[in-house]
């Protein structure tokens, strides 16, 4: 694709991206994954209704499910409250689309180093446009775990997003570029789940379908090349010890791919993006365990219908969109850690709110403090990470971070939703919000060297 950028869609020759186009490549990245997100998030507020229809229809698969977790009550002496399963079941489901994507995101990154970024993000779209059909055409449960087994393998999209933005000249385009990123998340799930909230439940997977289509249609068309051939890794044979490094969860901590590779960070510069791998890991296992479980407290502890469901992710998105449009978007390069480490300070109070409130009031402020947080940690980090690496280095750089980040996102919802299950809903947001003073500590130890030039 030429610079212009819109004469129809026609595939062009890979360009190097130049400071001029730095601006187009952004809002092609942002409104691709605006319309991915968008296609995601219509599942968030049915979710809890959606399982509990399932379990009403008798559905077979679904009905085994349900009486393997009675009998584990039974078996460890709790009461049998049916009501409860559908959090433990949504946290299997998110979890195990997550772990999917644990496996495929560094693949897809390194990958894209060596093959480019358009041809993979094609690749990867076209699983999640096939994921959605796979739902629309079928109402079973057996054929909803498939389409989520399809998305989560295919959802490199994301990190191969982050790796274009990285792929950019300088160091503050990059950052902005990770705060439209975060701007696409924060206006994804504020239109996603409002929009989900008012469709039938077995209307939603059409629209899912269209956006994903829409999405696929939109990066053929404008999504130029970012990473020239001249600057791709030599080669992507793996190997034994290439897999290791790609798969393995201490591999990934230690960013043992990157450190292999050519012009690779050594030293106090490798030390500070495995802690920073390390932060945002245990960040990202706590507040998607809490994330997971929070529209299942809504629907029981407040009984919001699907609607309300969205209005409270609407309520979420617009405060998200706010801080990073007005906030984190405006941070200087070096202002990104002292931003993130204040903002995970909040979720202290953030989730104690939300766990304890039994007033809509309370429940809201916790909610503000939470979409403060949401909008701001993971844009800094990633914008910091980023810095890490050669050229040729980025997708893997990326790819390893939001592996990581799929294999918290992994084990957090179940983890929460095993507690929220065992204890309640104070318990498990009580523990898990004191935790965050893990990741908050590890951040405040740490001292980043100044970004690497290229």
């Amino acid at each position: 694709m030429g610079r212009g950028g819109g004469e129809g869609c026609t595939p062009r020759p890979p360009i190097r991206v130049q400071p001029a186009s730095e601006r187009r490549v952004v809002a092609v990245v942002f409104l691709g994954l605006l319309l991915d997100l968008l296609a995601f998030a219509l599942l968030l507020p049915l979710l809890p209704r959606l399982l509990e229809s399932y379990g009403r229809a008798h559905d077979p698969l679904y009905g085994s499910w349900q009486r393997g977790v009675d009998w584990l009550a039974t078996a460890i002496g709790m009461p049998t409250e049916q009501r409860y399963n559908s959090v433990l079941f949504g946290g299997v489901i998110g979890s195990g689309f997550s772990l999917l994507q644990f496996l495929a995101a560094p693949l897809t990154g390194a990958a894209s180093d060596r093959l480019g970024r358009r041809p993979l993000m094609l690749l990867a779209l076209g699983g999640l446009l096939a994921s959605y059909a796979v739902w629309a055409a079928s109402r079973s449960f057996a054929a909803f775990l498939a389409s989520r087994a399809i998305g989560g393998i295919s959802k490199g999209n994301v990190s191969l997003s982050t790796a274009i933005v990285a792929d950019l000249g300088s160091p503050p385009a990059r950052s902005r570029g990770m705060a439209i990123i975060g701007v696409a998340f924060s206006l994804g799930f504020t239109l996603g789940p409002l929009l989900g909230a008012s469709l039938p439940v077995d209307t939603a997977p059409w629209f899912a379908l269209l956006f994903a289509a829409s999405d696929l249609l939109f990066i053929f068309c404008f999504l130029p090349e970012t990473l020239p051939p001249e600057k791709r890794a030599p080669s992507i044979t793996l190997g034994v010890q290439g897999a290791r490094d790609l798969l393995s969860p201490l591999a990934l901590l230690r960013f043992s791919a990157v450190a292999r590779g050519e012009d690779a960070p050594t030293g106090d510069r490798l030390r500070s993006l495995r802690s920073l791998g390390l932060v945002y890991f245990l960040y990202l296992f706590l507040f998607s365990g809490l994330e997971y479980t929070l529209s299942f407290l809504a629907h029981q502890r407040f009984q919001f219908s699907s609607l309300q469901q969205g209005k409270m992710f609407f309520f979420i998105g617009l405060t998200m969109a706010t801080i990073q449009g007005t906030y984190a978007r405006r941070l200087s390069p070096g202002q990104e850690l002292l931003a993130a480490k204040r903002a995970i300070v909040l979720l202290v109070p953030a989730f104690l709110l939300i766990g304890w409130g039994h007033s809509l009031p309370v429940l809201g402020l916790g909610l503000l403090l939470y979409s403060f947080a949401a909008a701001v940690v993971v844009p800094c980090l990633s914008s910091v990470v980023a810095s890490y690496g050669s050229s040729a280095q980025k997708g893997i750089v990326m790819g390893t971070l939001r592996s990581l980040g799929a294999l918290a996102r992994a084990l957090g919802p179940i983890a929460a939703a095993s507690v929220y299950w065992l204890a309640g809903a104070r318990v498990c947001f009580s523990l898990c919000s004191g935790l965050f003073l893990l990741p908050f500590l590890l951040l405040h130890r740490l001292r980043p060297l100044a970004p690497k030039t290229e």
